[in-house]
């Protein structure tokens, strides 16, 4: 179901509407087994990231709630979404993207856990810690434009890739929650810079 979607989207999206403009693709790691993050103010992230590195998919760490309606479960799944309890996250939260990171596929993490504006939010560490065990990189991204489904047609949007997240390359010295948490700060500096980045590119269209 992700390849026939991804596939219709991308071809009305950014083949024909020209609604998306992407910047620092060179920056997407060759091989697959990845950690994207992106900053998360509204669904359209989703759906954008997803555009922006098609036709590669990505497998997307959704909160439990989604999942509580049967059809909308299985809808979600078959878009490579799977389920995670943000209040009471355990070992097993752990072990699916981790599993899929050793597959060769790709993660995608909203790091402040909900939809919200970037500046100011808290970053949760399941991003770091995945990536780290998964010893996979990290793929920092940001994300400008409409925030209404609507406004993915008629709208223009930006997103932009920095440099990915070396997790091999931490202080050895460390301990592994302060591995975790250098990772983290390291994704909110980098997403924070890509994020005024994008808005001053923003002012001047």
């Amino acid at each position: 179901m992700y390849k026939v979607i991804s596939s219709i989207l991308y071809f009305i999206l950014v083949k024909l509407g020209k609604s998306l403009f992407v910047i620092g693709k060179e920056n997407i790691p060759k091989d697959n087994n990845y950690v994207v993050t992106c900053t998360h103010e509204s669904y359209n992230e989703v759906i954008m990231l997803g555009m922006a590195i098609y036709p590669n998919q990505i497998n997307y760490m959704a909160k439990k709630e989604l999942f509580s309606n049967k059809w909308g479960g299985k809808f979600l799944s078959s878009l490579n979404a799977f389920p995670v309890d943000r209040e009471n996250p355990g070992p097993s939260t752990l072990k699916r993207p981790i599993k899929l990171l050793k597959e060769n596929k790709t993660v995608g993490i909203f790091p402040t856990g909900h939809r919200t504006s970037m500046e100011g939010a808290p970053l949760k560490r399941g991003a770091a810690t995945i990536a780290m065990l998964g010893k996979a990189p990290i793929l920092p991204a940001a994300y400008v434009g409409p925030k209404a489904l609507h406004g993915l047609v008629t709208g223009q949007a930006l997103l932009k890739f920095g440099e990915p997240i070396d997790t091999s390359d931490i202080p050895k010295e460390l301990k592994r929650n302060e591995k975790v948490e250098y990772l983290t700060k390291e994704i909110e500096r980098r997403t924070t810079a890509l994020q005024k980045e994008l808005n001053e590119i923003a002012k001047n269209l």
